[in-house]
């Protein structure tokens, strides 16, 4: 071998190893690439949700009132009086507590049952081509894209005792005398029930109508050659298809109205009636209004808790019937 072939080969080594310590600069900078765009996503996180969990949990071993609010960190240690005085069904406390839980766990049924069977019905009927189907289905999601309170405060008009829409619709047909008190008394409960299903059924039929479109229409037509009905082919087709859509829509309606705030808030402002009050605005009355946020942050860590459990549960139940199914 002559000292040109060594020289040359010493070369290519030497270029080689020139050629690795960029390559490996780039491998580190694509294993770094993902945590770096993760990063922003992260730290929003935390401080949007993360941090002032952990803030409420702490609030609630303490005893913050309006006497400690500039120095909170102040405020004397309550331990687990807090959580005593929100779950004792025999102080006044515990039993109003009890209430507004029972008041929500109807109202959410009501409403995402009802939503779920208007927004079920409204994309069954809307699956089929006709003309104008696509007014309604713009129509039908009308409610779902109006601002909260834009829409709400045009249902409190409508449904105040004496100028409201609703009385005078009521009156017109012989139904009531027109003077009606709908956002008081027993009455509050219903109204607050309407306006929740008005605002929430369109989002179940907005996505009952994307999980209908990737459904086989071959599958229809054969049950339709075998005299299978609309009932029988919703039965026992379209149910069980969307059974895995079903299954996280209920979970999300669920989780939405009982946590529900803009709605009551906006259509009773601070003074609920006792019929609607739902947890979230009984939470805020203790927590602003009463000035007892060691009290309220720990209704809301025991809120926090049952959403936990129930949605654990439900999770549960619902992945053992389709393991089994």
């Amino acid at each position: 071998m002559t000292a040109t072939d060594s020289a040359v080969r010493d070369g290519r080594r030497a270029g080689k190893g020139s050629d690795r310590t960029p390559r490996r600069r780039r491998v580190a900078q694509h294993r770094w690439l993902p945590y770096l765009l993760l990063a922003p996503a992260i730290i929003f996180e935390l401080l949007v949700h993360v941090i002032p969990m952990l803030t409420g949990i702490g609030i609630s071993f303490l005893k913050l009132n309006q006497f400690f609010l500039r120095n909170w960190l102040e405020a004397p240690f309550a331990g687990l009086s807090n959580y005593h005085y929100a779950i004792d069904v025999n102080g006044s406390i515990g039993k109003a507590l009890i209430w507004s839980f029972v008041v929500t766990i109807g109202f959410t049924i009501l409403v995402v049952g009802i939503s779920w069977v208007l927004g079920m019905f409204a994309a069954v009927m809307l699956q089929r081509s006709f003309r104008g189907r696509a007014l309604l289905r713009t129509i039908f999601l009308i409610p779902y894209a109006l601002p909260v309170y834009a829409g709400v405060i045009v249902w409190k008009f409508m449904l105040s005792r004496d100028n409201g829409m609703v009385n005078h619709l009521l009156a017109q047909l012989h139904i009531t005398d027109g003077h009606t008190f709908w956002l008081i008394g027993n009455n509050a409960f219903a109204s607050i029930v309407v306006v929740a299903v008005w605002r929430l059924w369109p989002f179940a039929l907005l996505t009952l109508m994307a999980g209908m479109q990737s459904l086989p229409t071959d599958v229809y037509e054969a049950a339709a050659v075998d005299g299978a009905g609309m009932w029988q082919q919703f039965r026992k087709l379209t149910l069980p298809m969307l059974r895995g859509i079903n299954q996280v829509l209920i979970l999300v309606l669920f989780l939405w109205t009982f946590n529900d705030f803009n709605v009551p808030y906006t259509l009773f402002s601070a003074s609920i009636p006792k019929s609607a009050d739902l947890i979230s605005i009984h939470v805020y009355q203790s927590s602003f209004q009463n000035f007892n946020f060691g009290l309220g942050s720990a209704m809301s860590v025991l809120l926090l808790l049952f959403l936990l459990v129930v949605t654990g549960v439900y999770l549960l139940f619902t992945s053992r019937r389709s393991r089994r199914a």
